[in-house]
């Protein structure tokens, strides 16, 4: 096997026993991002000098017996976290030239584990998509099907660990971006509790729905990239005091006396037959390690869109009113007034779903029509929270599916703005109700194309999704299937 193709668990243990160097590590991911990505589009900024440069820095600390615990491990992350190395640009025209003055917390935490970043991946602009489509630069590729969708807004995230573009990646997830582009590329990927990972250096979009966590290749690497990126951060105002378990010790064969929850209306008409089948059969596989199922109800799911469009928006609309030209990003310099200078800067900064999704925001926000929209939103939503609070009263985590398809073509929903809404349909109340929800690979359609099953539990129990997530992979036959990128 070639060495971009092992998961980050086993490149960690052959560093550590110097059996590999990380820049052998690291010359042969730069070797196969020179190989696929010019089909595949995963990297909006690729820095090769400065791989190699920090794979060397960590030989030398490990030959000293220094060096954190991914020290050496190639890593890439979603181009909506800052770097003072990197530009920043959250796949948008405005921010094309912008390198931040400051760094991320969670990059800071990977630096620290001594890992090496190889670049910043493809997204849809400020994280406003579910297929990656809206990057104003390039569109990524699912590696499974050149031309089919890799998902969003972490599109580019997931294909990169799909195509073995790095060993694992960071992404952010507001509606379910995360969890559904790591279903239709076939890889691991979790949101964390909010408050578990500090957002301090994520560009926000939404920020009580904005969580950044990890798509990885297999289970444990994700237990290890949530070791090293979790924990409190004074510099995160929501960042929750509490101590940080050491994720890989939940990864234990078996699953007695849990209880799993399937809510009824996440098995409803118009999920696709054969997602509906892989879901199954992924519940059957947990069945087998011990897993007890029962039926659990989520009464204000069918609110849970609705809910998210105004409540998103609207927080979007506050957020990016930052982006008016005057003090870093592009600036139109045609105008003759201020008032104009804004509005031609904004106009040709921002794509067509983000001056979109401006609008429906600051329409829910502006006089005599908060009341009646985001304040409406605002009490429904802390009824889907005690929704989550009631079923999980009577099971351990639930059950479901990811996305309601399989991955698409590119282009096929582009002009349908609702339809690309719905397909988040199953993913959007986690972050409404801030609990923590995970992808998990577990079978595929007749086309070859890969299906995720969904795990949601309580706040800050991550470690069960992860223990059940474990089981299924171990009986899922998944892992080790690579798409073949032609």
């Amino acid at each position: 096997m070639e060495l971009y193709a092992l998961p980050l668990h086993e490149a960690r243990r052959l560093l550590e026993t110097g059996e590999v160097s990380s820049v052998a590590l690291t010359e042969s991911v730069l070797a196969r991002i020179e190989a696929v990505e010019p089909k595949v589009q995963s990297y909006l900024t690729l820095d090769r000098e400065g791989a190699l440069r920090q794979a060397e820095q960590a030989d030398i600390a490990r030959k000293n017996g220094q060096g954190g615990p991914l020290c050496g491990i190639p890593l890439a992350i979603k181009d909506v976290l800052c770097t003072t190395t990197m530009p920043t640009t959250c796949g948008s025209r405005i921010l094309e030239n912008f390198v931040a003055p400051y760094e991320a917390t969670v990059v800071t935490k990977l630096a620290e584990a001594g890992s090496v970043l190889v670049g910043k991946l493809a997204m849809d602009e400020f994280a406003m998509g579910s297929t990656s489509e809206n990057c104003a630069f390039k569109v990524p590729h699912n590696p499974w099907k050149l031309g089919y969708v890799a998902g969003g807004s972490s599109g580019g995230s997931a294909a990169a660990v799909a195509a073995d573009e790095c060993f694992a990646s960071l992404g952010s997830d507001t509606g379910g971006s995360i969890r559904q582009p790591a279903s239709l590329c076939g890889t691991v990927g979790m949101k964390p509790t909010y408050g578990r990972v500090s957002r301090y250096g994520l560009v926000a979009f939404a920020s009580s729905l904005d969580q950044v966590g990890p798509l990885t290749k297999e289970v444990r690497d994700c237990a290890l990239m949530m070791n090293a990126i979790s924990g409190h951060d004074p510099k995160d105002s929501t960042s929750i005091k509490l101590d940080v378990p050491d994720f890989t010790a939940s990864l234990q064969d078996g699953l007695k006396g849990v209880k799993i929850g399937l809510p009824r209306e996440y098995f409803v008409q118009g999920l696709d037959p054969e997602v509906d089948r892989a879901v199954r059969d992924g519940i059957r596989m947990l069945q087998e390690a011990g897993a007890e199922l029962v039926e659990v109800t989520l009464p204000h799911t069918d609110y849970c869109v609705a809910v998210y469009y105004l409540i998103a928006p609207a927080e979007a609309s506050s957020n990016l009113a930052r982006f008016d030209g005057v003090r870093y990003g592009y600036r139109d310099r045609s105008a003759d007034s201020l008032i104009e200078m804004y509005n031609r800067t904004r106009s040709q900064g921002f794509g067509d779903e983000v001056k979109r999704r401006i609008l429906i925001g600051t329409y829910a926000l502006s006089s005599g029509y908060y009341d009646a929209y985001y304040k409406k939103a605002s009490q429904v939503r802390t009824l889907i929270k005690d929704d989550f609070a009631k079923a999980f009263a009577h099971c351990d985590l639930m059950v479901s599916p990811v996305c309601p398809t399989p991955a698409w073509k590119i282009g096929d929903k582009a002009d349908d703005p609702l339809a690309l809404y719905l397909s988040d349909i199953l993913t959007l109340s986690a972050n409404l109700a801030g609990v923590p929800g995970m992808s998990v690979p577990c079978g595929f359609s007749s086309d070859g194309l890969p299906i995720g099953l969904q795990l949601q539990a309580a706040h800050f129990n991550e470690e069960i999704l992860l223990r059940a997530a474990y089981n299924l992979e171990q009986r899922a036959g998944v892992v080790g299937k690579k798409p073949v990128i032609a």
